[in-house]
């Protein structure tokens, strides 16, 4: 490849800048192929990024054939919604990790996928592996989108970066989220739209003390959105509640659902010990919320272009049989909504 006009000064900027589509090159793998010695002038390696380049300069990039993963397939069931060349959208169960880590080295989607695919991944960031573009929590259940070659990896991620995938995420919450009620007018970060739509919208980043938690700030930490609408009232013992992301940040809707006091029925970490009144809902329905085993939270909808073609991508899954089966004992249990003649 040939620099172009009025490069940047530092090799791997302008690499970034002229490198052609097609390659589908991020910056951090360019800046792993310098450093490898893989990018060459003049026939001779450059391994500084920081290395001046001119226009006309001819770049040579040895791109390495892709590597095999160092995580092991393992012949896991896959609830597969879609799938093409380019990337596949399945529906992950509560209870699967998305990727291996410390703590769960195996029995996660990466390792159900690896063994899906076979010898199919043509590489994402040189390694024959998924392209993770986004997560959702271990005991969240719900759809997933993961690409299959770095084009669709870059053009996913891009979107992700941008705001502008669909994801709406259905939950079961303590209470009834009311726009009416003065106490969530007065919170901090909080608004209306449309009159039953509350936006959440505040800084989220690590605890201070608790490192496995997120906490709300208003200074530092990273912009984060949420936006939610009551769908279903349980005697206002419990709430079913539609939430967009406008951000997609770790733990996201728990943090912002327990910040406005609606925090997640099976919520652990965020929910404490508050429990479902047995005097609103009946027995059967406060014992079902009080021994829910997770957070009650379900990706239902996921929405983008297609990466290789543009065209407009829309999934939906319903919830879990556990999550409908919470939500239907909360509703037998409550009394019907009184009505006026």
């Amino acid at each position: 490849m040939t620099i172009g006009a009025d490069p940047p000064a530092r090799l791997d900027k302008a690499l970034a800048r002229d490198v052609p589509e097609q390659a589908h090159l991020s910056r951090s793998r360019l800046a792993r192929l310098i450093a490898e010695g893989a990018v060459s002038r003049g026939g001779a390696p450059v391994t500084d990024a920081k290395a001046r380049v001119a226009e006309g300069d001819v770049i040579d990039i040895a791109v390495p054939a892709a590597a095999e993963p160092d995580t092991a397939p393992e012949d896991i069931p896959l609830d597969i919604r879609h799938e093409d060349d380019d990337l596949i959208v399945v529906m992950k169960p509560a209870g699967m990790v998305v990727h291996p880590a410390p703590g769960s080295p195996g029995a996660t989607l990466v390792n159900a996928l690896l063994h899906h695919f076979g010898g199919a991944l043509s590489g994402v960031g040189g390694e024959k592996r998924p392209g993770i573009v986004h997560r959702i929590d271990k005991d969240t259940s719900g759809l997933l989108v993961v690409a299959k070659t770095d084009r669709a990896h870059h053009a996913l991620a891009a979107q992700f970066a941008a705001h502008s995938v669909h994801r709406r995420y259905l939950a079961i919450c303590h209470g009834r989220p009311d726009p009416a009620d003065p106490r969530l007018a007065g919170l901090r970060g909080v608004s209306f739209e449309g009159g039953a739509t509350v936006k959440v919208a505040t800084m989220l980043a690590r605890h201070r003390t608790d490192r496995q938690r997120q906490a709300v700030l208003f200074q530092g930490g990273r912009h984060a959105v949420t936006r939610l609408r009551v769908e279903r009232d349980f005697a206002g013992a419990a709430a079913q509640v539609s939430c967009e992301l406008e951000t997609g940040r770790t733990h996201q809707i728990r943090v912002h659902m327990a910040y406005i006091g609606h925090a997640l029925i099976g919520d652990q970490v965020y929910g404490g010990r508050r429990r479902i009144s047995a005097r609103l809902v009946g027995g059967d329905a406060a014992e079902a919320a009080a021994s829910f085993g997770r957070q009650a939270l379900h990706a239902a909808e996921l929405g983008f272009l297609h990466p290789a073609t543009g065209t407009e991508m829309r999934f939906a899954a319903a919830p879990p049989d556990d999550f409908a089966d919470l939500a239907a004992r909360l509703s037998a249990g409550a009394p019907p909504a009184s009505t006026s003649a």
